[in-house]
């Protein structure tokens, strides 16, 4: 029954104390939620944590959604927000953290294509080139990258997500590509 209705729907029966409903919108949202926070973060475990505090928030913050945006839009705000608390607090603590070389975040990045193995390999060296590039530009830039091409968030949705205006998501989102297209030329000719 749940499953049904619309988030909208699920808000105003979590505000009515349904545990239920909130618990469906979790389940709709938190791997959209993880692939942004990871896409911006970098790291699994902040990952996880950035979603697990953005739903505690979210949870009692219910009252206060007022329906000015879609429900997934006020989300993707707070998972936004929850990362840029996490990187402000990194930089004030001045903690350096080593990628894990496992292979194992490609995933959240790009679906496989086929099974061969040195397509694979390809594949994941080309992945792992893509997060890297992602990961040095800043953050502003970063955001709308992950939101656009990994979320595959629309200009609009992008807009209420930020609080920014459409042309502003647009003219970010040029800028990021272009700065992206800049550094991974530069990879690529160190590689060579």
């Amino acid at each position: 029954m749940l499953q049904s209705l619309t988030d909208e729907q699920l808000v105003e029966l979590a505000v009515s104390k349904d545990s239920d409903a909130f618990g469906e919108i979790v389940k709709r949202w938190e791997r959209k939620m993880f692939a942004l926070c990871y896409g911006m973060l970098g790291r699994e475990d902040e990952a996880r944590d950035a979603v697990q505090e953005s739903f505690i928030s979210a949870y009692r913050n219910l009252r206060n959604f007022r329906g000015d945006a879609k429900v997934s839009s006020w989300l993707h705000r707070i998972a936004v927000n929850q990362c840029l608390t996490k990187k402000r607090r990194t930089k004030t603590r001045s903690e350096t953290y080593i990628d894990d070389d496992d292979g194992s975040e490609n995933v959240y990045f790009v679906a496989p294509v086929e099974k061969s193995p040195s397509r694979s390999i390809e594949q994941n060296e080309r992945t792992r080139l893509v997060r890297q590039a992602v990961q040095t530009l800043p953050v502003d830039l970063k955001e709308v990258i992950i939101m656009k091409e990994f979320q595959e968030m629309t200009f609009q949705q992008m807009s209420e997500v930020l609080d920014l205006p459409l042309s502003t998501v647009k003219s970010r989102l040029y800028t990021a590509l272009k700065q992206l297209r800049m550094k991974l030329e530069k990879m690529a000719l160190e590689v060579v």
